[in-house]
């Protein structure tokens, strides 16, 4: 697949803002009280910092996306994929376009767990930003503060490119041997997570996940073909980007 057509790939796509539940606006005119206009960049920045601050995390939730707000914000817990799931869903309540990715190891290896984060677009920088909200972590080049996108990392990766990190939120320490672990290993590969139907994976949470296991309901959501699915750089990484859909 082309660069195109994973561009055309996002969240707000498939998830409109009228089906986001109203939880997200409650908290979202809290995290917002006393602050206009403000452009997409600071708004993210409000948002992510606001939900770090406010969200201790713990363990995987595997409910649906107001259930899981609802525990984060009562300090029951919350894994990378929570944060960047809620954090989607502010992003569209604010009209900011975004996608969460995963991280995975190529050759797999079993022994990484993954990660997820997320990726905005920024009308005022004309590109899309790497974030990840749960470590507060974003990226540039050493030389220039412009923040990177998921694909200008991997492919500093490639190249050998050195690139330097911060957090977004100055009371937390950026853990540098997590950070390698995770992001700048040129075994690490990301993945696009699309055509996530936030409306349809939450009814589903919400009805079953008392009597069905959480890999149960997904595995039927993906035989009627409703569930999401993951492009992968498959070839020629530095020069020509490619995308496989699994």
């Amino acid at each position: 697949m082309s660069q195109e057509v994973m561009a055309s790939h996002n969240y707000n796509h498939i998830n409109k803002k009228q089906l986001i539940p109203k939880s997200f606006f409650i908290v979202n005119s809290i995290i917002f009280k006393d602050k206009s206009g403000l452009n997409t960049f600071d708004k993210v920045m409000e948002i992510a910092k606001w939900l770090r601050l406010n969200i201790k995390g713990g363990s995987g939730l595997s409910l649906s996306s107001e259930k899981a707000l609802q525990k984060m914000l009562a300090g029951e817990g919350g894994v990378c994929s929570d944060m960047a799931q809620v954090f989607n869903n502010f992003c569209v309540v604010n009209d900011i376009v975004v996608r969460e990715w995963g991280i995975t190891s190529m050759p797999f290896n079993g022994e990484f767990g993954g990660h997820a984060f997320n990726e905005f677009y920024s009308e005022s920088l004309g590109k899309w930003v790497l974030i990840d909200v749960s470590k507060t972590i974003m990226f540039c080049l050493g030389n220039n503060d412009t923040p990177l996108s998921v694909m200008e990392l991997f492919e500093c990766n490639k190249q050998g490119t050195k690139v330097a990190y911060k957090s977004f939120l100055p009371s937390n320490h950026v853990d540098d041997d997590l950070v390698s672990y995770y992001y700048l290993s040129n075994k690490r590969v990301p993945f696009l997570i699309c055509n996530y139907c936030n409306e349809t994976y939450d009814s589903y949470l919400d009805k079953f996940r008392t009597y069905l296991p959480v890999f149960v309901i997904h595995f039927w959501l993906y035989l009627v073909k409703k569930s999401y699915f993951y492009l992968f750089p498959v070839s020629n990484f530095q020069e020509q980007l490619s995308y496989k859909r699994y």
